[in-house]
């Protein structure tokens, strides 16, 4: 990607309408070899931008989904215990072959260690993302989803890869990557983040599109939708996110009601087309009740 235009183009060609803005952040994050940190309200997009990204960089995509509690063990790798007991059992069978011989107890102690130092090694490993990511031998793309659900000692463990792309394991050392892949982390801003992660990153955020943003995303993801009925969805979209819900929808619930006013074969917002859809953009009873009975206000 040699300019934010061609990485523009490069995501309107997977039916991802980009702003300049979001399109100069990848492209930074390119040019400086950093990580990028994408904030903002869920379901405008930054989620699928990580995808997308690895798309258009034919890179595999290793996705670490946080939440509450994930640990080390989760993120980086563990031992395949199943494996370890196996080995051990063979190790048992086999522990007075290993010992014939020996002048005395210090050499069999040695010869024991030898063995049980092959508990610990790359054969019982098992990769979870950030190792995977990397230890990749082919391009990959990083994206650590949701970063703000994970504890901050989480936060803590994760600097190491972000500033370094390497990673430790105290049994086996440090595995720094040959080939650093791309990294993007995503926020809800549902907590602060650390200052040391923020450091670490270049910082995009993305609000809900404008009306003409909008419009121009349901054009590309639905082309089958009547002009005039794409604009009356997007207009009646817009009006809703200003209203006091418990789950505002985002492009993705846009992109679903156009699809399913498509499939019921709706010519305009009238109240049935309303009734029989409105669960594909509102996802609680509460908000599909109280938007339905204040129907005149968002038209």
């Amino acid at each position: 990607m040699t300019s934010p235009e061609s990485i523009e183009t490069a995501l309107r060609s997977h039916g991802f309408v980009a702003t300049g803005e979001v399109a100069t952040a990848l492209f930074l994050a390119e040019q400086l070899g950093k990580p990028l940190l994408i904030e903002g309200p869920p379901g405008v997009g930054k989620t699928e931008l990580g995808k997308l990204w690895a798309l258009c960089h034919d890179a595999e995509l290793i996705r670490l989904q946080c939440y509450e509690g994930l640990d080390e063990a989760k993120a980086l790798y563990e031992w395949s215990y199943g494996k370890q007991m196996l080995y051990a059992q063979l190790l048992r069978e086999k522990t007075g072959d290993l010992l014939a011989g020996a002048p005395d107890l210090a050499s069999a102690v040695r010869r024991l260690q030898g063995q049980t130092d092959e508990f610990f090694s790359r054969e019982f490993l098992l990769p979870r993302p950030l190792l995977a990511a990397i230890t990749a031998t082919r391009p990959v793309v990083l994206l650590i989803d949701e970063i703000d659900r994970a504890d901050e000692e989480f936060e803590a463990f994760l600097l190491e890869v972000l500033s370094e792309a390497q990673v430790s394991i105290p049994e086996l050392g440090t595995f720094r990557a040959e080939r650093p892949p791309r990294v993007i982390l995503t926020s809800n801003d549902s907590r602060d983040l650390s200052d040391a992660l923020r450091r670490r990153c270049l910082f995009l955020f993305i609000d809900y599109p404008d009306f003409e943003e909008e419009l121009r995303i349901v054009e590309s993801r639905v082309p089958g939708l009547d002009d005039t009925l794409r604009g009356q969805l997007v207009r009646f979209t817009q009006s809703v996110r200003k209203v006091s819900l418990r789950k505002r929808p985002g492009i993705a619930e846009t992109i679903d009601w156009a699809l399913a006013l498509v499939a019921v074969g709706a010519e305009g917002l009238s109240a049935a087309a309303l009734k029989q859809t409105l669960g594909a953009l509102l996802k609680n009873r509460d908000d599909v009740e109280r938007v339905l009975s204040d129907l005149p206000r968002h038209r």
